[in-house]
């Protein structure tokens, strides 16, 4: 049997698999759509600079929202605000600082928010990095542990008062169907024993939903409720990190992936329909409730992670 460990484009296989899965599931599903509007509402939308982050932010402007840009690359930032303005007639869009590779400039960001914001009642957990070299964040982090879980786990505790105050409010996690093939390695959360860039990948997925499970139950009767979310396979930067084949059969299933705007609508999905108020930590695709794997519905497990996180973050968060 073909192993990830040993292989990457077994990954790729089977996230291309689900792609194939979500074409066939469209064919005999009912597309979503929705005329919520957010106005007088405040959103913050990490890695908001391409991909779904990009469109996700587009809609939300367009349904009214006050749309805030957390971003590493201020440049690529201020391009996509610019793009979205063009496209979104009296857009509110602004660009901030947020690099989720230094817990320093998470600090900075949430420090502005509360200074420039009086609400917040979105913050959508988009940004990541996959499938990398190995290398570490500025506070010593495997990259993609550190980035896609540590990071936006700490950027949430921060701003969780902001939430709550702005309540009803929603956390958002995306996260991916590579989950299932995840672990949470406990003896070796930053890859110090060894390291497989497919193996930390989807161990920070899972991680994702677990971190969505532990705190919608801590945020219970707090009026902020919490999702996760798979977007799809969707052609974007995220496979920059790939090899050169593996990124060509990238292009070979193509057909069977998502446009960045279909592979947005599960986030939107999960920012603005009503339904969903009373079902918070659940995980979603294709704008429907989804089915996880067997360690993302581990409870123990999931406290376990918060409590290894904070301290890992030197944080109290009860």
């Amino acid at each position: 049997m073909r192993s990830f460990k040993k292989d990457p484009s077994c990954w790729l296989t089977c996230n291309k698999t689900v792609g194939k899965m979500n074409v066939l599931r469209g064919l005999f599903t009912k597309s979503w759509s929705s005329d919520t509007r957010f106005d007088g509402k405040t959103a913050i939308v990490t890695g908001a600079n391409t991909g779904i982050g990009k469109e996700t932010a587009k809609d939300l402007a367009r349904r009214g929202a006050r749309v805030i840009l957390g971003c590493r690359d201020l440049l690529k930032a201020e391009q996509a605000a610019g793009d979205i303005s063009r496209d979104v007639e009296n857009a509110d869009v602004v660009v901030r600082k947020l690099d989720l590779a230094d817990t320093k400039s998470i600090c900075d960001f949430a420090e502005l928010i509360y200074n420039t914001e009086k609400s917040l009642h979105l913050l959508i957990n988009n940004a990541g990095v996959a499938i990398c070299p190995y290398s570490t964040t500025a506070d010593g982090f495997e990259t993609q542990f550190g980035v896609n879980h540590l990071g936006h786990f700490f950027l949430t505790f921060l701003l969780m008062d902001l939430l709550k105050h702005s309540a009803p409010s929603r956390v958002i996690n995306v996260s991916s169907s590579a989950h299932h093939m995840g672990k949470i390695h406990f003896e070796d959360l930053n890859s110090e024993k060894s390291y497989h860039p497919v193996k930390a990948y989807v161990q920070s997925k899972l991680a994702n939903i677990l971190f969505t499970r532990e705190l919608a139950t801590r945020a219970e009767d707090s009026g902020v409720t919490v999702y996760s979310l798979h977007p799809g396979v969707v052609q974007s930067e995220l496979f920059r990190n790939l090899s050169k084949p593996v990124q060509i059969a990238v292009k070979v299933f193509s057909p069977f992936t998502k446009t960045t705007i279909q592979g947005a609508q599960t986030t939107i999905y999960c920012a603005v329909e009503p339904k969903l108020d009373k079902e918070s930590g659940g995980y979603y695709s294709n704008c429907a409730p989804a089915q996880c794997s067997r360690e993302a519905l581990d409870d123990e497990m999931a406290q376990k992670l918060w409590e290894l996180s904070c301290q890992m973050l030197g944080i109290t968060w009860d």
